[in-house]
């Protein structure tokens, strides 16, 4: 199941939801956990993509993470931003991006954390399916080896995540800023909820990431498909960031539970929690729905083409 925001009627406004039903079996959940605890590598797999021309900002000796010293990781300074949406301010706000009935906004004070510059790629799912042989969906690997890799369910993108820790970890390609952080704890993982909403507002409160009106310049949206990751120049984005607007929903570990966001419990449980946050938008959906406040809902086995996700790499 998933709920997606849609766009407020001139007379009477709301959300719609959109409900989608997939099965997701317990026991197959158990048995991957157990089977990738084992299973990551420290070798770069080198995989043949006869769409390798597109991948020409990313490493073919390193899972075809971006060429950049910190491998494609951008740090997000500690320090307070405001969550939420005042539909004061904003007149597309949704209910649910209330802070709480005496509040619309509320502050948030994060760690440091670090955030993958662009959506991972097919090409990056893909060496993670050849190193481990985990069971993806066909439809995940199809697509261009430069396009947000979708098809991909909350499980799988934590178990991408998972191996992504180890294989950075134990590898000698990994930059010594990185591979500290990951000796001192740190992990691969799936963003918050309020990380991915500092991670595309910035701390002035900004409605979409490059500021406070809609942009086809900026974000792909409205449109009939997904594009190549980083194939929408953002300038004036927080923190250079590339898609964190339309292109494709993006998942995170947090629960869809009502605000206020709890910084104490701030990650989902398969055993009590039915939906999961989703964020951003996608490439077919309108203005509204891509600001950097709005929440999605989505279980936790669906794989949708619309839906990917981007990771981070945060404190213990």
């Amino acid at each position: 199941m998933s709920t997606v925001p849609k766009e407020k009627s001139q007379a009477t406004g709301g959300l719609a939801i959109l409900a989608v039903i997939v099965v997701l079996s317990a026991g197959w959940i158990g048995r991957e956990a157990k089977r990738l605890a084992s299973q990551a590598t420290a070798a770069p797999v080198l995989l043949e993509l006869k769409d390798a021309p597109g991948l020409i900002r990313f490493r073919d000796d390193a899972w075809y993470l971006p060429k950049e010293t910190l491998l494609g990781f951008v740090e997000i300074p500690g320090g307070n931003f405001v969550m939420g949406s005042d539909p004061r301010v904003d007149a597309q706000a949704f209910s649910n991006e209330r802070w709480s009935a005496a509040s619309f906004q509320g502050t948030l004070l994060l760690p440091t954390f670090y955030v993958g510059r662009y959506e991972v790629t097919v090409a990056q799912f893909r060496a993670f399916v050849a190193a481990t042989g985990y069971r993806a969906d066909e439809a995940a690997l199809l697509a261009p080896a430069d396009f947000p890799v979708t098809h991909v369910s909350w499980t799988d993108a934590l178990a991408y995540s998972r191996w992504l820790t180890a294989a950075l970890k134990n590898s000698a390609l990994t930059s010594e800023t990185i591979a500290k952080l990951l000796r001192d704890g740190w992990q691969i993982t799936l963003p918050t909820e309020a990380q991915w909403e500092k991670a595309a507002r910035g701390s002035d409160g900004r409605i979409y990431p490059w500021g406070n009106a809609p942009s086809a310049e900026h974000a792909n949206f409205g449109a009939a498909a997904a594009k190549a990751v980083g194939s929408m120049p953002c300038a004036d984005c927080a923190f250079g960031l590339y898609d964190m607007s339309g292109n494709v929903w993006e998942l995170t570990r947090s629960a869809n539970r009502p605000y206020p966001f709890e910084l104490s419990n701030p990650n989902g449980d398969l055993g009590s929690d039915a939906l999961f946050v989703m964020r951003g938008g996608s490439y077919q959906d309108r203005e509204g729905t891509i600001r950097a406040a709005t929440r999605g809902g989505i279980d936790p086995g669906a794989r949708r083409d619309f839906i990917g996700f981007r990771v981070v790499l945060t404190p213990p």
